[in-house]
């Protein structure tokens, strides 16, 4: 990975768990616990494709797994959320544009259940049970839901930030130039609109009005 992928990735998963260990593990919400660094992961799998979203999910893990509270094995979390951040990274538009809004949101819900069922069943290996206790339809359900809830709210603005870190502003003609905005697709889904159409709209009525005023000047002119 490159180096400004390294600090931009080390940063969103350090700023996440700082929130989730800190604001959202507090708010004794039932069942499961919001997972932000889940989300930071698939949004930067999204822009790096599955290489990429693996090892960034394997660090993120790996800080998970080290932070405190953690009561579980060092490495576990990590090989969930590698796991994870490999699967995610397959369903990387390879256009770079997110048509709709509907296939992250599959891929939330989706990595939201998988990372469930694959840290329990690590833990089961181990001899982790506390899954059965605590209830694994209730963790499933909601953890489907806390992290489809936060998702619009973070999973956009991650992407928007990784692509923008990806763009060379020097090289006009750089492939990550001519690539549209990832989130675009995620940001315009909801409303209907098409940012790209509408530039090309804008420009094509001021031409139209800049001919028209012209094609005024000049009958003046004649009189």
């Amino acid at each position: 990975m490159r180096f400004n992928r390294i600090l931009l990735a080390t940063t969103l998963v350090v700023v996440a768990l700082v929130i989730q260990v800190t604001v959202l593990a507090r708010l004794q919400l039932p069942g499961a616990v919001p997972d932000l660094v889940l989300l930071t992961v698939l949004g930067l799998a999204l822009v790096y494709g599955h290489v990429g979203g693996a090892l960034v999910g394997f660090g993120a893990g790996l800080l998970c797994d080290l932070a405190p509270p953690a009561d579980h094995a060092a490495g576990r979390y990590a090989l969930v959320l590698c796991v994870i951040g490999y699967l995610a990274g397959l369903a990387k538009p390879e256009t770079g544009r997110l048509r709709s809004a509907s296939g992250p949101l599959v891929v939330v819900v989706g990595a939201a259940i998988g990372s469930t069922l694959l840290y329990a069943g690590v833990g089961a290996l181990v001899g982790d049970t506390a899954a059965r206790h605590v209830g694994l339809g209730g963790l499933l359900f909601t953890a489907a839901l806390y992290d489809l809830l936060l998702a619009p709210f973070t999973v956009p603005l991650i992407i928007a930030l990784a692509r923008r870190a990806e763009n060379d502003p020097l090289g006009e003609g750089s492939p990550a130039n001519k690539a549209a905005d990832v989130s675009a697709g995620w940001l315009s889904s909801g409303t209907g609109l098409r940012i790209g159409n509408q530039r090309g709209g804008l420009r094509a009525k001021a031409a139209k009005a800049r001919v028209a005023r012209a094609g005024r000047i000049k009958g003046v002119k004649r009189l």
